[in-house]
């Protein structure tokens, strides 16, 4: 089933009963059934920040996770406009955070200045230099780092398979980044 082209008209009366349901119980099904009625919307806000259809999908997939945990500390009136604020906050924030991992990226790591051997950055010798780095990596950033650059697998696809949180995928890889290129710059000197 595609929930990205399903077109539901919400029935915002009911909202808040699947809303008030979710707080008391916390079954995720019933949070899932509300969800579900505007993914629609979600999936167009995320496609409009984000401008690209796997980041969408894989920020509609985060917003859901986000809202496990928001719907029970806020106080929500009408959901559907604060589920599209929350949607656009977290494409915003899904920028901001990509900016700033563009900053210390593994592109930058390569072209550092310290690199052994600048004019020829992929020789032998960097390449051990980078092998050895990689390995020094705390086990989840190798990991999350290797699926996203070798095997270019994106977020969504990462936390599928080693079953890490997407949030948690995104810190590994840049922190994973960093230490690369901190390690790397060491060995240079």
């Amino acid at each position: 089933m595609n929930f990205f082209n399903r077109t539901i008209k919400p029935d915002e009366a009911d909202d808040g009963d699947l809303l008030n349901s979710y707080r008391l119980n916390g079954d995720i099904a019933v949070l899932g059934k509300l969800y579900e009625k505007y993914v629609s919307l979600i999936y167009g806000v995320c496609l409009k920040y984000l401008k690209d259809e796997e980041l969408a999908k894989d920020a509609v997939m985060g917003i859901f996770e986000e809202l496990v945990t928001k719907a029970k500390q806020h106080d929500i009136k009408q959901f559907r406009p604060w589920v599209y604020v929350l949607s656009r906050n977290y494409c915003l924030m899904q920028l901001r955070n990509d900016k700033k991992m563009q900053v210390v990226g593994l592109d930058d790591v390569m072209e550092s200045e310290h690199v052994l051997h600048p004019d020829n950055k992929y020789n032998e010798e960097y390449l051990k230099v980078l092998e050895k780095c990689m390995d020094k990596l705390p086990a989840k950033q190798k990991e999350s780092v290797q699926m996203f650059y070798l095997e270019e697998k994106c977020y969504k696809e990462i936390a599928d398979n080693t079953g890490y949180a997407l949030n948690d995928v995104k810190s590994y890889i840049q922190n994973g980044k960093r230490n690369l290129k901190i390690c790397i710059e060491k060995q240079g000197e």
